[in-house]
């Protein structure tokens, strides 16, 4: 049996869904309605956060992955004393409100992770999950559980659809992430109706078979019965945890409880009254939040600054004991770089040397890593290929959690989104790796990542038709020009090895932006000047690699393996009295940070006559050329067969670019 207070805080947070829905005249007020107990319940319960300090690092981190239901989230950070007042409540879903429609990290204070694509809020926490695990297997040492917290998710019926979430559960389940508890809003009914129309699975038989320890609340509204599911969950460390709750969706609406109608749209002035009414809610004012729930909810918020500051003490014992420890965690959770990190970097003056991209990045991880201890990830099972591995840095499973390397599996989606919730926990400087061409699989999680700022490492090799063999199925081409197009994504093709080891540079530097590095799978050589040269110029996106020894008749530019083509073909129109400049262009988006004088400076508007070469679609190449200029891409698939084959089909040859150049000059 509820308690008195503890029933009017569950219908405090119901009606301020109902109301901001209402006002907004757009939202999704149903799921709120149903899961305010079983949110309650955690926030008033088992929540460790502080209000006052958002960031505090050792909090229990929370994530929403059914985003929809928002207001369930602003509800209860507003009556928990986070910065959201009943003001931001009544604009909830207006422009430039501080509670837009989903939840958008570092948005609205207390809000852990963008979620609203269903699915990868789960992922997210998983990877947060991940993250506590790793840290706290470092850092921790008899008597100083200084990395001591739980991750919680709330999901609907539709994110345990998506598959980026049975990838994840999957992955969750094998590394045994006790300190993971999901709490399942089952509720039976989707946007078109019940979930029956397609979806009729054995869900908890599913989370079983995944190695998780399932458990069932089969009323919602029974704070008793929630509690004593998060106590159980709590004490099997072994083994995450699914608790699914039986719910109602817009529980008390005399009309819409229950039915698919009241999902995504407003109940409407007279069933929001009919629901109050079923609430015995006897306030007759919108927004309405009795001062003994406020009083109530301020006792939680106590609760959390004693939390922090009993933590802090630990902390500072921990600091005279452990001196080294804690100032290497404290930097890692403030993602500094630490003095003379790039001590290691390698660069390469050897000429005559041939060395393939993701070889190269794989020594300058390698070396970095012995000064960064934060760099942790791994590969969709593709480490051998991609190189995407910390040698030596041991592997991350169950019970050997301060291995560096995580074997991900094929599941290339929740890589991407685990990604995400390691790098959103903070102490950790995610990377993840696979084929770039598979980098369809996991974009929504990159784009997401793009959308927070978050700065994950996305290293994508075999970049381009010269894999050869594999055929037009693992052969990118219109992936690199996709990726140049999401917003606040930094995408960089290296020519050698001096551009991947400074792309690494400038990569770890960005610490509000996600990251790609597309690398090459064949050898390429050693281009001259760019042991010099690259290090101003990739972080600056473009730069002139070779330049005319006149006035520049044409401007070559290109980026990858197909730089070289471009240095040998400037040496035969040498011959022929043609004098070029050669632009390497690892990056479209460093470039168009910078100023309009360094710009006009490597693409002059004297000189209109530019080819650009890059194995992979032209489209958006013709921003750089101009409509005199000209560009060598591909814009229809590959083929099977040997990559210097397939390379010179496609007219990448040195002989087929000297012809391009002479037939813009006739």
């Amino acid at each position: 049996m509820n308690t008195s207070i503890q029933q009017l805080a569950i219908n405090t947070i119901r009606t301020l869904a109902i109301d901001s829905v209402e006002r907004a005249q757009s939202g999704h007020p149903g799921m709120p309605m149903g899961a305010a107990p079983m949110a309650f319940t955690l926030w008033a319960n088992y929540l460790n956060q502080n209000p006052e300090n958002p960031k505090w690092f050792n909090r229990d981190r929370f994530v929403l992955s059914s985003g929809h239901g928002s207001m369930l989230l602003y509800s209860l950070l507003h009556l928990s004393g986070f910065e959201l007042s009943l003001e931001d409540l009544k604009n909830f879903r207006q422009f430039g409100s501080r509670t837009p429609g989903h939840p958008e990290y570092n948005h609205t204070p207390g809000v852990e992770a963008t979620t609203g694509p269903l699915g990868q809020g789960i992922a997210m926490a998983i990877g947060m999950a991940i993250a506590e695990r790793h840290l706290a297997a470092i850092y921790n040492k008899e008597g100083y559980p200084i990395v001591d917290h739980y991750t919680y998710s709330i999901c609907g019926d539709g994110d345990l659809m998506e598959g980026v979430s049975s990838e994840a559960a999957s992955l969750a389940g094998h590394l045994k992430l006790g300190r993971f508890i999901l709490m399942y809003d089952s509720n039976g009914t989707s946007l078109d109706g019940e979930t029956t129309i397609a979806f009729t699975e054995n869900v908890r038989g599913r989370f079983t078979s995944y190695g998780w320890q399932v458990l069932h609340v089969e009323d919602g509204n029974d704070i008793g019965e929630i509690e004593r599911a998060l106590e159980a969950a709590k004490q099997d460390t072994e083994h995450p945890s699914l608790i699914e709750i039986k719910t109602m969706i817009a529980y008390g609406a005399p009309n819409k409880a229950g039915k698919s109608i009241a999902h995504g749209s407003p109940l409407g002035s007279e069933e929001a009254r009919g629901a109050k009414s079923f609430y015995r809610w006897e306030y007759p004012e919108d927004f309405y939040v009795p001062n003994e729930v406020y009083a109530y909810f301020s006792k939680i918020k106590e609760q959390g600054k004693q939390k922090e500051l009993e933590w802090n003490q630990l902390f500072n014992r921990y600091k005279d004991e452990f001196p080294v420890l804690a100032a290497q965690l404290e930097r890692v959770i403030s993602a500094k770089l630490p003095e003379n990190w790039t001590s290691n970097l390698p660069l390469y003056e050897d000429v005559d040397q041939k060395i393939a991209t993701r070889i190269t990045s794989n020594k300058v991880l390698e070396a970095l890593s012995k000064q960064l201890p934060e760099l942790f990830g791994g590969s969709a099972d593709l480490s051998s290929s991609t190189k995407g591995i910390i040698n030596g840095g041991g592997e991350f499973q169950a019970g050997q959690y301060t291995g560096r390397n995580v074997s991900f599996g094929v599941r290339e989606f929740a890589m991407a989104a685990t990604a995400n919730g390691m790098a959103l926990h903070d102490g950790i400087r995610p990377f993840v790796s696979t084929y770039f061409v598979f980098s369809d699989y996991l974009r929504p999680a990159l784009r997401l990542s793009a959308l927070m700022g978050v700065p994950v490492i996305y290293l994508f090799t075999h970049d381009s038709i010269a894999v050869g063999e594999d055929g037009p199925t693992h052969q990118p081409i219109e992936q690199l020009f996709s990726l140049r197009a999401i917003p606040r994504l930094s995408v960089i093709r290296p020519a050698d090895a001096n551009e991947t080891a400074n792309a690494w540079k400038v990569i770890l530097e960005e610490s509000t932006r996600p990251s790609v590095l597309v690398l090459s799978r064949q050898d390429l050589p050693i281009l001259k000047g760019t042991t010099q040269l690259a290090k101003e110029g990739v972080e600056k996106g473009a730069y002139v690699l070779s330049k005319a020894k006149g006035k520049a008749e044409v401007l070559l530019m290109g980026s990858g393996s197909e730089v070289q083509l471009l240095i040998e073909a400037k040496k035969i129109l040498a011959e022929r009295g043609i004098d070029v400049s050669v632009i390497s262009f690892p990056s479209w988006d460093r470039f168009e940070r910078q100023s309009q004088e360094y710009q006009n400076e490597i693409l002059p508007d004297s000189i209109d006559k530019r080819l650009a070469v890059e194995m992979g679609s032209s489209y958006g190449w013709y921003k750089y050329v101009g409509r005199k200029g000209k560009i060598l891409g591909i814009d229809d698939f590959g083929s099977s067969g040997k990559g210097n084959k397939i390379i010179d089909t496609h007219g990448f040859t040195v002989r087929h670019i000297v012809s391009k150049v002479v037939e813009m000059l006739d």
